[in-house]
């Protein structure tokens, strides 16, 4: 299984800006789409951006125009830009290869 690894989660307040970061191993890391989950307490993962190795992206509904997924291949690397933070943002953020493999989760919490 690949190595995930994500940092960048906090504590913020309602309106303000996280960048959450994805240091990925597999050495076909370029291939591979990669993805964004979060986890609310009691609730199944649910998804929140997506994107291809050709840089398409897809957004949850409830994210869309506030959120920004972007990857560095150089880096091994996918990226959660969050902006206009609602509390309802409030949840452990998820990476993933979209292939079975996932990162131990990083807390966001939005306070209002």
């Amino acid at each position: 299984q690949e190595q995930l690894v994500e940092s960048g989660g906090g504590l913020v307040q309602a309106g303000g800006s996280l960048r959450l970061s994805c240091a990925a191993s597999s050495i076909i890391f370029r291939l591979s789409s990669m993805g964004w989950y979060r986890q609310f307490p009691g609730n199944q993962r649910e998804l929140v951006a997506t994107i291809t190795p050709g840089y398409s992206t897809n957004y949850a509904d409830s994210v869309k125009g506030r959120f920004t997924i972007s990857r560095d291949n150089a880096m091994k690397a996918v990226y959660l830009q969050m902006n206009s933070l609602k509390p309802e943002d409030t949840a452990v953020y998820y990476c993933t290869n979209m292939r079975g493999s996932w990162g131990q989760g990083t807390q966001v919490t939005v306070a209002s």
